[in-house]
């Protein structure tokens, strides 16, 4: 029995030809389209380089300090007071701020009642000096006519017992003088050291009592910094050593540890270090009382030191370009330590062999081209 064939017809060779035929012509056609999409593209610029001016950190000397707070105060301050009492205040001749010198007068008291006094004492010095020249005269006789008839013995006596009595009595009669004169004296009150008045107490006419403070000096017009040092640092001072002090006005006054205080205050942890200032200061840009900072020298160290201009500061965080062997830059993080007049002390994040941006840092980021510039500093134009 013939069996059907129940296979398809087969197809011609030709129709495969024709399919790679499209599909390779298909290939073409989008890759001349990609081409050219590739060539119509614009081209991909770089950043322009910067022109920068570069330095290296330098390691330099440099004063170490230690920051402290504290008040001015007098160095010695000299209370006058009146030394006799009863009697009216008549003039102060001065005011506060005035620079005295000693034994200036400072204070008039009303000395009607003292000179009248004197005179009462001098006019006793007299009859006492004349109750003497009488008294000896009749001892002298006593004297020569010891041994005759002339005079008894209880007479005698009496004559030279009147001689002493006379004699204590012109001794009374002297220092009698000599006290009314140092009262007299002391109705003028005159400074017993040089200095600047402090303060002014006396009141004119007011009745003065002995005792009574009428004004205050300034020994000297010195005055002194006790600064606040923390107990930890003290050892780190010593008497002898140099400091300075910011006054109200911003200028900078220089002075000198005269002592380092023996105990610490026990609520505060603090001690005081007191530090002379000059005296041509004093009443001018310092006054008593003042509260200041300043600093106390502790000796010199090696600082890796940098320009201020090659510093950025951004976001409270102080950064430098450090230049890259490829001619870019890296924004490097830095911290700052010391500073004196243009440079900075670089504590950490920094060697001394890094080349860094000097100027211009304000146009940088990182990783931007640099060109170095050969003349000087840059105008912060591109180039």
């Amino acid at each position: 029995m013939h069996r059907p064939d129940n296979t398809h017809p087969r197809r011609p060779d030709w129709f495969k030809h024709l399919g790679l035929g499209l599909m390779l012509i298909f290939g073409l056609a989008q890759q001349s389209g990609w081409t050219q999409a590739a060539n119509d593209a614009p081209p991909k610029t770089t950043k322009p380089a910067l022109t920068v001016t570069v330095t290296h950190p330098e390691v330099r000397i440099w004063p170490r300090t230690l920051a402290a707070t504290g008040n001015i105060a007098a160095w010695r301050e000299v209370v006058v007071g009146a030394e006799i009492g009863g009697e009216r205040l008549v003039e102060v001749p001065v005011e506060i701020g005035d620079r005295v010198e000693r034994g200036q007068l400072l204070v008039r008291i009303d000395s009607d009642s003292a000179r009248v006094a004197l005179e009462q004492a001098r006019a006793a010095l007299a009859e006492a000096e004349a109750q003497l020249a009488e008294a000896r005269a009749d001892a002298e006789r006593a004297r020569r006519s010891q041994g005759t008839a002339a005079l008894s013995p209880q007479q005698s006596d009496q004559y030279l017992s009147a001689e002493q009595t006379a004699l204590a009595r012109l001794e009374a009669a002297r220092a009698r003088v000599r006290a009314e004169e140092l009262r007299l004296s002391r109705t003028e009150v005159r400074a017993p050291v040089a200095g600047i008045v402090a303060a002014i107490s006396a009141t004119q006419g007011a009745l003065v009592q002995p005792g009574t403070e009428l004004l205050r000096l300034i020994r000297d017009a010195r005055l002194e910094w006790r600064a606040e040092v923390l107990a930890t640092e003290l050892a780190r001072l010593q008497a002898g050593g140099s400091a300075r002090i910011k006054a109200p006005d911003g200028t900078w006054v220089n002075g000198r540890i005269r002592l380092i205080a023996p105990t610490v205050d026990r609520g505060t942890l603090t001690g005081l270090v007191y530090v002379d200032l000059p005296t041509e200061m004093t009443g001018q840009s310092l006054r008593a009382g003042m509260f200041v900072r300043g600093e106390l020298d502790l000796g010199t160290t090696p600082a890796l030191t940098l320009p201020q201009s090659a510093v950025l500061m951004r976001e409270g965080f102080a950064y430098v370009f450090r230049l890259q062997p490829q001619g870019t830059v890296a924004q490097t993080k830095v911290w700052i330590d010391r500073r004196l007049g243009d440079r900075v002390e670089i504590s950490a994040g920094l060697e001394v062999t890094d080349t860094v941006v000097d100027t211009g840092v304000g146009f940088l980021a990182d990783g931007d081209l640099v060109r170095i510039s050969e003349s000087g500093p840059p105008d912060g134009s591109v180039r």
